[in-house]
């Protein structure tokens, strides 16, 4: 089965992917851990957060779980926030949700 357009425009590209490791320094970005991927959405999927560098960033296991599941998900939203604020200047939160009409 085909996946939807919104699955689609989630899913993480490659490329998006080595770019991310790349303005990271291939380290998660709250701890350091050098064992870490570039997979970690700012906005979630769920909520139809897109699958742009600028919606993404480079965590380690224990530090994605923790900010998807665990007691730390405000904490290390701000500072995913302001870390990828500072990484692109003009920064839209609302510009890294899908929306089908446009």
């Amino acid at each position: 089965m085909p996946k939807s357009r919104r699955a689609k425009a989630c899913d993480i590209p490659q490329l998006v992917k080595m770019g991310v490791w790349k303005r990271d320094g291939g380290r998660c970005i709250i701890c350091g851990n050098p064992h870490a991927a570039p997979n970690a959405h700012y906005i979630r999927r769920s909520q139809g957060g897109l699958g742009i560098e600028e919606n993404i960033v480079t965590l380690c296991l224990e530090c994605h779980e923790e900010y998807d599941n665990g007691s730390k998900r405000k904490e290390y939203g701000e500072k995913i926030r302001k870390y990828l604020k500072d990484h692109y200047p003009g920064w839209d939160e609302s510009k890294l949700i899908y929306r089908k009409w446009g």
